[in-house]
């Protein structure tokens, strides 16, 4: 009788900034490391916010991670035999990651990713509605509006006090100096003015 081999997976840990992500990573790579598997836990080195070779949540908790720069770094990195692959701010990643994503379930490999689903904008950020959309199962948090308290989805950026402009470079690295949790009745974004249609 032939042995089946593992059955892989694809997970997808998603919402705004504030909402846990981190923490529920880092969770489950810890879940894992218990159940003894082989795990590879791995960033964008961009994001050195709080530690260039350290998963951090914004409370401080923190968990080893291996700083890539590439989808094809990360993918040269990845051990034969590790079973289970952990990707912290996979939002920031081209779309090549989907692919390679699929691959290492489809080799019979969890793999496990936490990122922002919209950007400043709440537009789909990077890679991630794709990772959604292939994804086995999807973890959507959401995070404490800090205008109101109410539930927050989305991810309030602001320059000088104002809100950013739409116009904006989408990446801008950052923490609670930049961002801000909000829900959809307190969340803003500047647009540029329409020209008067009357004007000559």
């Amino acid at each position: 009788m032939t042995r089946k081999r593992p059955l892989g997976q694809i997970v997808v840990i998603c919402g705004s900034m504030f909402a846990g992500k981190s923490e529920e990573l880092i969770r489950r790579a810890r879940r894992a490391l218990y159940a003894k598997r082989k795990v590879q836990v791995f960033k964008p080195a961009l994001d050195t916010r709080y530690h260039e070779s350290m998963v951090v949540t914004h409370m401080g908790v923190q968990h080893a991670a291996h700083p890539v720069s590439s989808v094809r770094d990360l993918a040269a990195a990845i051990d034969p035999d590790t079973q289970t692959i952990f990707i912290e701010e996979a939002q920031f990643f081209d779309p090549s990651l989907v692919d390679l994503v699929e691959r290492l379930a489809d080799e019979g490999r969890e793999v496990v990713l936490a990122g922002l689903d919209q950007d400043f904008r709440r537009r789909p950020f990077g890679p991630m509605a794709t990772l959604l959309a292939v994804a086995d199962e999807i973890v959507k948090l959401r995070a404490i509006c800090v205008q109101c308290g109410a539930p927050a989805s989305h991810t309030y950026r602001s320059i000088d006090g104002r809100p950013a402009h739409v116009d904006d470079p989408v990446i801008l690295i950052g923490a609670t100096e930049v961002y801000e949790a909000r829900c959809r009745n307190c969340y803003a974004l500047l647009r540029r003015k329409r020209r008067d249609r009357n004007r000559t």
